[in-house]
């Protein structure tokens, strides 16, 4: 159980040392961010917690995959089933991995039927930022965000004139990799197009048996192919309109361990644009559409057996309202429609929703506010109305209180309502309230964040072994600390996190007070960098504690301790040259009950941009 009063001594101390460090602070440029309120603001401003990845980070760190980057967080819980390609799911403050919104671009992804976006297909080195939102946000979003909210963006243009830029490497597991784009920007306008590829045979993903695990014993090497491409381009007209749009696909092949089906063919696809424009100083409006699809064909050996097409389409009129510089409003209306095109007879193959929502931005006597409400009408489960409300004051200059209460709902998947014979149609939305509280501030050598929430989830879906059948029983209570220290000294380059986490399944069953699967209790990771001349050398350090697989508790994951090494040589300012050790001590670990990760492995990297 977290004690309070440890997290209090934290603020203090940490209190003092911004206090004492203060006429040395060293001010760094910060981010403009969008996902808290749907609106420009930077990261400084915003009252919730959040953490910004940018491309500079992705390439320092040298990861690979989106699960490599998210690992050890604030907040997230990453569950793998057996290396790249493979089934990963986001655990975001403890809530499940469908709790998670997910967009990109602006455009909602994710699958109607599973409620979860397939994040091992999503290539690395088409990202140039990632927006992670910690809390709800339903109150600005709809459903799915009761955990918080990931946006990733592409690649964007830029440099004068058109500029090439690439790289390709390869390692264990037979792994070959590689990426190229061209970016352009002018005065008026941008435009990007990126291409990457990614081949690897893999390892044996899983160590099951016929009655555990996969429930078959396949010990053979599964292999992970994916071809992707972006496009993101925009011009300002001189009238002051704004125009942009974005194209993804990813496609790939997976091998995996099973006894029902073993391979998969995965394709996301994501298409949006948006248009902004200021009728005058005060009024900004923005149109936002766009449609993200996610199919899957499934295959046992050569025989085909099941495919799922999803498609989801959205629309989005914001309106924001400047009324003075201490007082901004909101207002603004989603549409929403899912799609699915299975094998499967689906009862019900699409439905809508409609969302209109209201955001107050304000500032009186230092005291920062913000205050959202929103109502979603759904076709299949009707009305609800979920809100929030946050409050900052600068205790010092450098130090800031915070605290934030929200409300959220996530809507059943097509898989929960309408799936043959295991479904339920008459279930409820999953309702959550979430308390935060904590504070952030400066030091000389960066910056830091503690935060303490608290989350009740009410109407959880589970499924009912002795029916067979989806049902609204479990209740669950997740109480979490997160701490972070990001900064320089001198050379030296590190960011640091820790996160405790009590979650405890509440309903009136046997499995009352267990701990929720596949969360670890602790979470601890530091990056460190330095430069030396033309090298660069780094490390990353990552502590997970114990977790159970499974609600009964029964089936335990040990804690473990992840070591990584990198290094980089720039040969001159157009050509670098990376490596990097992964796994350094061959640690054995699994975030998923019977499916394996990598051991020691390597990757080497040219990269060249003029």
């Amino acid at each position: 159980m977290l004690q309070i009063r440890y997290g209090v001594g934290m603020i203090l101390g940490l209190s003092i040392l911004t206090d004492l460090s203060a006429n040395n602070n060293v001010t760094q440029e910060k981010p403009v961010v969008i996902t808290a309120t749907r609106t420009p603001q930077t990261a400084d401003a915003s009252l919730t917690s959040m953490t910004v990845i940018t491309r500079e980070d992705i390439e320092r760190q040298q990861v690979r995959s989106i699960q490599d980057l998210f690992r050890g967080l604030p907040g997230i819980s990453i569950s793998n089933s057996g290396g790249a390609g493979k089934l990963t799911d986001v655990f975001m403050r403890g809530t499940e991995s469908d709790h998670v919104l997910v967009m990109i671009n602006n455009i909602k992804v994710g699958s109607a039927t599973s409620g979860t976006t397939a994040f091992e297909n999503i290539p690395i080195d088409q990202i140039e930022r990632i927006e992670i939102v910690r809390g709800p946000r339903s109150s600005l979003y709809g459903s799915e965000a009761i955990g918080g909210v990931i946006h990733i963006f592409t690649r964007k243009g830029g440099g004068e004139k058109l500029t090439p830029s690439f790289n390709f490497g390869g390692g264990t597991y037979g792994t070959l990799e590689g990426s190229a784009s061209l970016s352009r920007s002018w005065q008026q306008g941008w435009l990007n197009l990126t291409a990457s590829g990614i081949g690897t045979r893999g390892f044996n993903s899983c160590n099951g048996t016929d009655t555990a695990g996969c429930f078959t014993f396949e010990p053979d090497r599964d292999g992970y192919r994916n071809v992707a491409g972006s496009f993101r381009g925009g011009y300002r007209f001189q009238n002051g309109l704004e125009i942009d749009g974005n194209f993804t696909q990813s496609s790939g092949k997976t091998e995996y361990d099973g006894s029902f089906v073993n391979k998969a063919t995965m394709m996301q696809q994501v298409f949006g644009g948006t248009a902004r424009y200021s009728p005058t100083h005060f009024w900004r409006v923005s149109l936002i559409g766009g449609l993200s699809r996610e199919d899957s064909d499934n295959f046992l050996g050569r025989t085909f057996l099941t495919r799922f097409n999803t498609a989801r389409t959205t629309i989005s009129v914001l309106n924001e309202f400047t009324i003075n510089p201490n007082h901004r409003l909101t207002i603004g209306m989603d549409f929403q429609n899912d799609r699915v095109n299975s094998t499967e007879a689906f009862t019900v193959n699409s439905r809508t929703n409609w969302g209109v929502f209201a955001q107050h931005q304000a500032t009186i006597a230092k005291h920062d506010f913000l205050f959202s409400i929103r109502h979603d009408d759904n076709q299949q489960f009707g009305s609800r109305v979920t809100g929030n409300a946050s409050w900052g004051y600068p205790l010092t200059e450098n130090i800031r209180l915070l605290a934030n209460f929200g409300s959220a709902f996530k809507a059943p998947t097509f898989n929960e309502l309408y799936f043959p014979g295991s479904s339920n149609p008459n279930l409820r939305p999953e309702d959550s309230r979430s308390y935060e509280f904590g504070s952030r501030g400066k030091t000389s050598f960066g910056d830091w964040s503690l935060n303490f929430f608290e989350n009740n989830i009410y109407h959880l879906i589970a499924f009912d072994s002795t029916t067979f059948t989806t049902i609204n029983i479990d209740q669950a209570r997740i109480r979490g600390l997160e701490g972070i220290i990001n900064g320089q000294i001198k050379e030296w380059i590190f960011n640091t996190n820790v996160t405790l986490m009590d979650t405890q399944n509440r309903s009136d069953e046997l499995n009352r007070g267990n701990i929720l699967p596949r969360r670890a209790e602790q979470s601890f990771r530091i990056n460190v960098d330095r430069q030396f001349g033309p090298y660069m050398l780094g490390t990353t350090l990552l502590v997970e504690g114990q977790r159970y697989d499974n609600i009964a508790n029964t089936l335990k994951l040990d804690s473990y301790i992840k070591f990584d090494l990198r290094a980089e040589y720039t040969i001159n300012k157009h050509w670098r040259l990376q490596g990097r050790i992964e796994n350094l001590f061959n640690e054995r670990y699994e975030t998923a009950a019977f499916f394996n990760q990598p051991g020691r492995n390597f990757i080497a990297m040219v990269r060249y941009q003029p």
